[in-house]
């Protein structure tokens, strides 16, 4: 019996040695597995932004502008390029902003920084085709097509000179989120063009010597939704027209517009207000709302331009509220309006207009609460016109209110519809 017991129990001590090393081989296989898995995918940490520095001239090669873009364009993170040399001149197309989490390029501050793209036959010399990129503190010049071409969300750029391009910032249809400020846009056709405005701000840039215009936004059909563009605390100097807008929700406010050759701001269509603007030298005219529907535009000043100061033809629901115009050829002539959507124009003054001070040519305006003096011919004109299809359109302004000086009774115009001026003449319009 007692051998028995031992042999149960000598096996009982096998039995239970067995599974131990049977648990510590398991153990020791999963500790060998986490330990394999770990090695070969380790745990990575955040990425973080990256710098990279031009320190070449040349157009390609290493430490080039166009080696610094590719190595950008595959980042995981945000690069920044620094550009420390003064010139570049670049000859083929550079690579794009494809960067998901966006590229910037800066000047260094001890470069000008200047690309010049006088040799580039064809396209943009930034072409911003992803998010979160940005341009700071460079030179581009004589460009063939655009300075930027913009086409992704959350751009901005800021103290920047383009120069001799043709467009110098192109802002495409898909893009929105846009900073465009204190940058400075000269002799290039158009200084900025926006195809595309959701929360769109131009701010503090210099617009000077443009061929068509310092900036650009029109839509062939309205595009009038709540997050448009702000332009404000611009300057244009120099340019053939300051900005030309329509189709769009935008607000142009507080900017200045000296000697533009011919049209300060010209409105067309929808969505647009212009507010407290100065508007001052010999363009020929200030602001033009163009048939025009809705638009709002108060409290600007305007002087020395040499025919009109606001002008609103062919417009409906029109605003033209609190704006002083003073020492220009005439101040306001409202042209074939809608009747059953008059344009209204109340609380304006016009001080020593050289011939009229308001015009109304085959219009209905309401004129309410506004002030002429010292008129050179007379303080208002009303008369018919008739249309080249020999229709008549009327003019019946609703008058309430207006202050004229004491010369209105002897000189103020009121020609019958029997004898309208013909369209096309001129003579509504001469001094």
């Amino acid at each position: 019996m007692k051998i028995k017991n031992f042999e149960i129990k000598n096996f009982d001590r096998r039995l239970a040695e067995a599974a131990a090393l049977l648990l510590a081989l398991v153990a020791f296989a999963v500790l060998g597995f986490w330990y394999d898995s770990t090695r070969s995918n380790p745990v990575q940490g955040p990425a973080t932004a990256s710098t990279l520095s031009v320190t070449s001239a040349a157009d390609q090669g290493p430490g080039s502008l166009r080696e610094a873009l590719f190595l950008a364009a595959t980042a995981d993170a945000r690069t920044t390029i620094v550009v420390q040399v003064d010139r570049i001149e670049i000859t083929t197309p550079l690579p794009p902003f494809v960067n998901p989490h966006g590229i910037g390029v800066v000047a260094g501050p001890e470069s000008h920084a200047e690309i010049d793209a006088q040799a580039l036959s064809s396209g943009p010399v930034f072409d911003v085709n992803g998010p979160n990129s940005s341009v700071e503190g460079l030179t581009i010049r004589n460009c063939p097509a655009a300075g930027v071409l913009l086409r992704a969300s959350r751009f901005r750029m800021a103290a920047t000179n383009i120069e001799a391009c043709d467009v110098g910032v192109d802002v495409a249809a898909n893009a929105a989120d846009v900073v465009l400020e204190q940058n400075g846009f000269a002799g290039n056709r158009v200084g900025v063009r926006l195809a595309a405005i959701p929360n769109a701000l131009v701010s503090g840039n210099r617009f000077n010597a443009h061929s068509d215009a310092g900036l650009w936004a029109v839509q062939s059909e309205p595009d009038l939704r709540k997050s448009g563009a702000i332009v404000r605390g611009n300057q244009f100097g120099d340019d053939r027209m300051g900005i030309v807008a329509g189709n769009l929700s935008m607000l142009v406010e507080e900017n200045t517009f000296l000697d533009v050759r011919e049209t300060a701001i010209h409105l067309i269509g929808e969505g647009l207000a212009v507010r407290a603007n100065r508007i001052s030298g010999t363009a020929a005219m200030g602001i033009v709302a163009e048939n025009a529907r809705g638009v709002v535009i108060e409290r600007n000043e305007l002087d020395g331009l040499s025919t009109y100061g606001i002008m609103v033809r062919g417009s409906a629901n029109t605003l033209v509220r609190a704006n002083l115009i003073h020492n220009c050829g005439y101040g306001m002539p409202f042209v074939l309006g809608d009747g059953r959507n008059p344009t209204t124009a109340v609380d304006n003054s016009i001080v020593a207009p050289h011939y009229r001070g308001i015009d109304v040519i085959g219009d209905s305006p309401i004129l309410r609460h506004n002030r002429v003096q010292q008129a050179g011919k007379s303080p208002l004109h009303v008369e018919s016109l008739q249309r080249p299809d020999g229709s008549v359109a009327k003019a019946n302004p609703l008058r309430d209110g207006n202050s004229f000086d004491e010369r209105e009774a002897a000189v103020a115009a009121i020609r019958s519809d029997s004898s309208p001026t013909p369209a096309g003449t001129g003579r509504p319009f001469a001094p």
